[in-house]
């Protein structure tokens, strides 16, 4: 298994694309919105909460998105970066300093609200 850092998904269409191939193009545009709102905000809060080893974790988190924006991926996705996840979890010497986990989990309460709103004012 290759190396790689720690992300976590955001997705926002997976579950419901077939139900939504009928869906107005507006509201299809909000949902991404959405989910690029929600992954701007994973990624500034772990900036923010990530331990400051020597800033490159700090500068390197990053977010990318496939499937047409409906889903993004948030944290390190570089091969050289495959030391997040220890900080992420700990090990047996050092305890976890997780900064991903926790902003993802306080979207988690937001996401719906982000993304109601955002269909909302497609549907106006």
């Amino acid at each position: 298994m290759p190396r790689r850092g720690m992300t976590v998904e955001i997705q926002g269409l997976a579950r419901l694309r077939s139900q939504l191939e009928d869906v107005d193009e507006e509201v299809l545009s909000a949902i991404k919105r959405a989910v690029e709102e929600s992954a701007q905000a994973v990624k500034a809060d772990t900036k923010r909460d990530v331990a400051k080893d020597s800033g490159n974790l700090q500068e390197k988190v990053d977010d990318r998105y496939e499937d047409d924006g409906f889903t993004a991926t948030v944290g390190w996705h570089d091969a050289e970066d495959y030391y997040s996840r220890f900080l992420e979890v700990g090990t047996r010497r050092a305890p976890a300093q997780p900064a991903l986990g926790p902003a993802l989990e306080a979207e988690r309460h937001r996401y719906r609200g982000r993304l109601t709103e955002e269909v909302r004012r497609a549907l106006r």
